[in-house]
């Protein structure tokens, strides 16, 4: 993980919006960096690291996109996906369960990799994403920050699960395959 994404997660969750909520991390298995230092000081009333697989930082094994076969619609007030979705077969369903996972009025923060970063296979590297690309995948959202990774080819969102969520048609949508 590139120091640029925690320092996102830092300006970008205060303690108003972490303190006693539910907080699910997607990708979280621990093998280069994960946003749990940054979240537990600001104590939520739990955190619950998901991956596909066993390893540092995992408390749920699960596919990503079973997501809502394990845990509830709105189960979590804060869903976090760091440097994750540039690695699954297909992002759609990921997406569409991360977004499920979310309570109304809670926080989606997410970041992966744009065109022109390296290939990095762990375990498989498929897609690449744009600002364009997360405003459309995102538009059922309100977002609230959607910018470029300062110092590596890469996006950076957070954005807020509306009253009015009606879930997004993804299957038009196409980004960059690797």
């Amino acid at each position: 993980m590139h120091p640029s994404v925690l320092d996102f997660l830092r300006s970008n969750l205060t303690k108003e919006e972490v303190c006693g909520r539910r907080v699910a991390e997607i990708g979280s298995q621990d093998v280069n960096g994960t946003p749990r230092p940054v979240v537990m000081p600001l104590q939520p009333a739990s955190y619950i690291g998901i991956d596909s697989a066993k390893g540092p930082g995992v408390d749920v094994v699960v596919n990503a996109g079973d997501l809502c076969s394990l845990f509830a619609s709105g189960a979590f007030d804060i869903v976090i996906s760091t440097e994750m979705l540039e690695h699954v077969a297909d992002w759609r369903p990921v997406v569409q369960q991360m977004k499920e996972m979310v309570k109304v009025g809670g926080l989606l923060l997410m970041t992966t990799r744009s065109p022109g970063f390296p290939y990095h296979p762990y375990p498989i590297d498929v897609w690449r994403y744009t600002l364009e690309d997360a405003r459309r995948i995102f538009g059922d959202m309100e977002i609230l920050v959607l910018k470029n990774d300062p110092q590596v080819p890469g996006i950076f969102l957070k954005a807020r699960k509306p009253a009015s969520f009606k879930s997004l048609d993804l299957s038009a949508i196409e980004v960059h395959r690797v």
